[in-house]
């Protein structure tokens, strides 16, 4: 068994564990069900997890239930290293599935799809839950069939500033009919009574949660992207009257803007008080296409405008999206300065250093790995793995000011 293969295998086992286990902690914090259909989905998911840890690790059903509430990786059969499931946990200290999970299972399925390729050769990946290809790959492939860069270049920025909004809009993007199906109704768990409330940031709907604590019920806001909540698009609203829509109030202050190079490419979110908006006649991309072109689409398109802003010729998703921005600095051969960059927003640092390695590098040609501000604390891992293959490694921020530097103009 081949290097690609026996990480396959160890990151197939984790998936599996994590997707069984990700399925019961829904249905064991989703009061909203029946009591039957919710005992109904912990029993298959447990036959699932059986599944997954193999007939060496038996696992009672109490002591499954019991563990949904502990670190996920509690759950692995012996013999599997944590990895990126070590101090996760499934339901968050108020008793909520914690949505995060989202991200984590997207990004294992990313990195096993790469790894399946890497052992058979660079042929194509088939079977089990591999087989499908991802909801963005699919958009990609559509916005890629016209063979025109600049039409390319239009689908995707408007994946980006339109992921949501009324149906009107919509038909004025110009998108193939393919690429427009990923647009969906609002979702319920979007929706308070006929309302739902686009991020400051990202302008996709917000998930919608109503707490109880005794008689008084309050209602909570947030985007689905951590890194946007932490920045700010975080709110709760009192329950208005029949008919009435909530009012959003922050919860909490503001964060700082950061200073240095992070600076100029931070979403200030002061106030950014998002209005109710009426769900009928609005869609929304779906959340693959969202999380994954929407979100990190967000910093591509500003360090592509700031750098533009700032006298620079930087080129968006060039040859068909080989990689993410082209920028050359300098006009003579010899002192001119290329900065082929493609970012990544992977939540967690272990998988996106596995797919690197899978990819030996950057799989179009990139020579720079870049990752927004807020995710600065992946970039030593992320660091010694891409030395092997000649790969740089920044934030958005320091590669901006690092451009910059070279054309002797300034970033912040």
């Amino acid at each position: 068994m081949n290097d690609a293969s026996s990480s396959m295998g160890e990151t197939g086992v984790r998936y599996r564990v994590m997707t069984a286990a990700a399925m019961a902690a829904h249905a064991l914090t989703d009061t909203e069900q029946s009591a039957d259909s919710r005992l109904q989905t912990l029993m298959d998911a447990h036959g699932r997890m059986l599944a997954a840890r193999g007939p060496h690790s038996p696992l009672t059903f109490s002591a499954f239930r019991d563990l949904l509430r502990q670190d996920l990786s509690l759950l692995l059969p012996d013999g599997v290293p944590a990895e990126e499931m070590e101090n996760v946990c499934l339901i968050t200290p108020d008793g909520q599935f914690d949505d995060d999970l989202y991200d984590l299972e997207q990004e294992q399925r990313l990195v096993m799809r790469t790894l399946a390729k890497a052992a058979r050769g660079g042929r194509p990946v088939n079977g089990d839950a591999l087989e499908a290809e991802m909801d963005q790959e699919k958009v990609y492939m559509a916005l890629k069939k016209r063979l025109n860069q600049t039409d390319y270049v239009a689908g995707r920025s408007a994946l980006i500033q339109y992921p949501a909004g009324p149906v009107s809009r919509l038909r004025k993007l110009n998108l193939p009919s393919t690429v427009a199906d990923f647009y969906h109704p609002i979702e319920h768990a979007s929706i308070y009574d006929r309302w739902w409330f686009a991020c400051p940031i990202c302008r996709w709907p917000m998930k919608v949660t109503i707490t109880r604590a005794g008689t008084r019920k309050t209602g909570n806001v947030q985007c689905f992207h951590r890194p946007h909540r932490t920045m700010g698009a975080a709110y709760h609203f009192k329950i208005p009257g029949t008919g009435r829509p909530p009012t959003l109030i922050p919860a909490a202050s503001a964060p700082p803007v950061p200073s240095g190079n992070a600076s100029v490419l931070f979403a200030d979110t002061r106030g950014a008080v998002p209005d109710p908006i009426p769900a009928e006649n609005h869609v929304a991309l779906t959340r693959g296409v969202w999380r994954w072109t929407t979100v990190p689409g967000l910093v591509e398109i500003d360090l592509h405008k700031a750098l533009e802003a700032r006298g620079l010729r930087s080129v968006l998703w060039p040859d068909l999206d080989a990689y993410d921005l082209h920028v050359e600095v300098g006009t003579a051969a010899s002192s001119k300065t290329v900065f082929r960059i493609d970012l990544k927003d992977y939540s967690n640092a272990i998988l996106l250093a596995k797919k690197i390695r899978a990819d030996e590098g950057d799989a179009g040609g990139a020579d720079w790995l870049v990752v927004p501000d807020y995710r600065a604390a992946s970039l030593p891992l992320l660091s010694s793995v891409c030395k092997e293959f000649g790969l740089n490694v920044a934030t958005a921020g320091d590669i901006g000011a690092l451009v910059c530097e070279k054309a002797g103009v300034s970033w912040a």
